[in-house]
């Protein structure tokens, strides 16, 4: 597996990471704790070290799980978690704006962070985090508050670099201004395109590495589509992009990468993710998976290489703003 530097002070990963997420209930389906172990271990092997969870998902039961995977094994990965969610929301917390059916609440008061890295730390098993974030600006708290807080953890040695997520380059000019910020986490696929707009050239200016969340559109893009489980047990089933007329919409306007990629000798899924990858050397896709063989051949999008003639004609044919319904933020 190649590997990719995100920032400035020397955080190498590898340039495909695995998000986590997808291991927990409620995301695709019903989870097995023994098989997402072994499939966490199956991305180690297999080259995948950037590992990515948040204390959020499975109310931190996820991060247990990652724990399990990596004992024995700590200097072969690099962790990225995150804080901020709240699950039981209360009068200090507030709603994140996005267009899910599902809630999402943030506290991200100072006073709440030294707490939130410990509770990771011990269920992650480790001594210190490697990358951790910010899990959304808290409408409610400065980003500034935040991640000074978060700034005071680095200091004492429990985490080495700070990351934001969801972020507008607004915000994440003024969070460097506290600490630097190793990588920003946002959407970006073939089917989400906004960090082009603005985003991605602040955090080149900054020398801040980019991390995107569901490079694979929630599995679209792995011919996933077809899969939808019920509200309650696939988040897709609360996505705009996901609704049937949107889905119908969306499969006949990206068709033509399935014949790209079919050209290539390649699948639909490696096409996008290398076509993520060939944005910058400072991109790290975090595409999820519980499946082993489809966790090889996504990784295996690392070794691709996609000409300037490919990239003009998959701009052609998905360019931004093509997408049938709205993106989740």
């Amino acid at each position: 597996m190649q590997r990719r530097t995100l920032g400035t002070g020397g955080l190498e990963v590898s340039a495909l990471g695995y998000g986590a997420m997808a291991l927990v209930d409620g995301m695709y389906g019903a989870a097995d704790d023994e098989r997402s172990v072994r499939t966490l271990r199956h991305a180690i092997d297999a080259g995948a070290t950037c590992i990515d969870t948040s204390d959020a998902y499975a109310a931190g039961r996820n991060e247990q799980l990652v724990g399990e995977a990596i004992a024995g094994r700590r200097d072969e990965v690099q962790i990225a978690t995150k804080w901020g969610i709240v699950l039981e929301p209360d009068e200090n917390s507030h709603r994140i704006e996005h267009h899910h059916a599902q809630d999402i609440w943030m506290d991200a008061r100072p006073e709440r962070a030294r707490a939130a890295a410990e509770a990771s730390l011990r269920r992650l098993g480790i001594e210190a985090i490697d990358l951790w974030y910010l899990h959304f600006p808290d409408p409610a708290v400065p980003i500034e508050e935040s991640v000074s807080a978060m700034a005071e953890v680095v200091a004492e040695g429990k985490v080495r670099h700070l990351g934001v997520c969801n972020a507008t380059a607004e915000q994440v000019l003024a969070a460097h201004q506290v600490h630097p910020i190793a990588a920003v986490q946002s959407e970006y696929s073939l089917w989400t395109r906004t960090p082009e707009r603005e985003l991605l050239a602040v955090l080149r200016e900054l020398g801040t590495g980019f991390v995107p969340w569901s490079p694979l559109g929630a599995g679209f893009f792995a011919g996933a589509a077809d899969r939808i489980g019920a509200a309650g047990e696939d988040f897709r089933s609360n996505h705009p992009r996901f609704a049937p007329e949107n889905l119908a919409a969306n499969r006949d306007r990206f068709a033509p990468l399935r014949e790209i990629a079919g050209e290539l000798g390649i699948s639909p899924a490696q096409l996008a993710l290398a076509w993520i990858l060939a944005q910058g050397e400072d991109i790290v896709p975090i595409p999820s998976t519980r499946t082993p063989s489809h966790l090889d051949e996504n990784l295996a999008a690392a070794g691709i290489t996609l000409d300037a003639g490919v990239l003009r004609r998959i701009e052609e044919v998905a360019p931004a703003g093509a997408a049938a319904g709205a993106a989740l933020l």
